[in-house]
């Protein structure tokens, strides 16, 4: 009894620390600034809708919108493409090569993207692709690809080789089996992988803030520091911003929450 009412107790406190701030923010959205500081908690006295019509034009957040969107789209869609063919390719290999090639894809996991800065700023300017959405794109795939390939590569040698011995005797190649075997087999670890990009990737915010000159190519985190001025911060816009930006990542979860948590621990159940 004592055991359970201290772990309830626990989750409740954690819940609240998460809810709590989620409230204030999604109640602060529809407030005007004093009735915000006056009662953060309270329900708004009238509903300010205005809120989000003055954030999707005034402020050309639909521009940032459909900014990250072409660029989360892309690059997870690259990612999950560069990086399936990856684990693939390294859990067919057997021994000290498969071990090898594996850990120089995930090297990059160790490397803190703040100390590549300067170079990468550097190497983007040479190249001309400064305040582009394919230059974020790009490195957005670079430095996603040893965290997909290391998920999905996990999952993937799992997968037993008798069925890729028993295509290649049928006649199946490399490519077939997949695009046919590996491929089917690996979804739920696509789709954890997925989420987990997107996530990432929807809430950059380092590579916009080094690349990016022109507005209209801002994306939603860097649009969002518009809210913030030297001496005042328009917290209400501020919030409906963020609340905006929340809308993709809350409906991925509660859509893919169950391929998330499948495909995160199917690899470590099967070994």
């Amino acid at each position: 009894m004592g055991y359970k009412l201290t772990r309830w107790t626990i989750l409740a406190v954690y819940a609240s620390l998460i809810i709590i701030p989620v409230m204030v923010v999604m109640l602060g959205s529809f407030k005007t600034m004093s009735e915000l500081f006056e009662a953060p908690f309270a329900l708004p006295g009238q509903w300010r809708v205005q809120n989000y019509v003055d954030v999707l034009t005034t402020y050309n957040m639909d521009q940032a919108f459909a900014n990250s969107v072409i660029v989360t789209a892309s690059s997870v869609f690259t990612t999950l493409l560069l990086g399936s063919m990856a684990a693939y390719g390294v859990s067919r290999l057997r021994g000290w090569k498969s071990a090898l090639i594996f850990g120089f894809l995930v090297l990059g996991m160790a490397v803190p993207a703040q100390a590549n800065m300067i170079p990468q700023f550097v190497l983007f300017d040479r190249l001309g692709l400064l305040n582009s959405l394919f230059g974020l794109v790009l490195i957005n795939v670079v430095t996603g690809l040893p965290v997909s390939t290391f998920i999905m590569g996990g999952f993937m040698r799992t997968l037993p080789n008798e069925m890729f011995e028993a295509a290649a005797v049928d006649g199946v190649g490399p490519g077939r089996a997949y695009l046919n075997i590996a491929i089917p087999l690996s979804l739920p670890s696509i789709a954890a992988t997925a989420i987990f990009l997107f996530v990432i990737q929807w809430n950059e915010l380092l590579y916009p803030l080094l690349f990016i000159q022109s507005p209209d190519k801002q994306t939603i985190p860097l649009r969002l520091l518009n809210f913030q001025g030297e001496f005042l911060t328009n917290y209400p816009l501020l919030f409906t911003g963020v609340g905006i930006a929340s809308i993709p990542i809350t409906i991925a979860y509660v859509f893919l929450q169950r391929y998330f948590v499948e495909g995160l621990t199917s690899g470590a159940v099967k070994g």
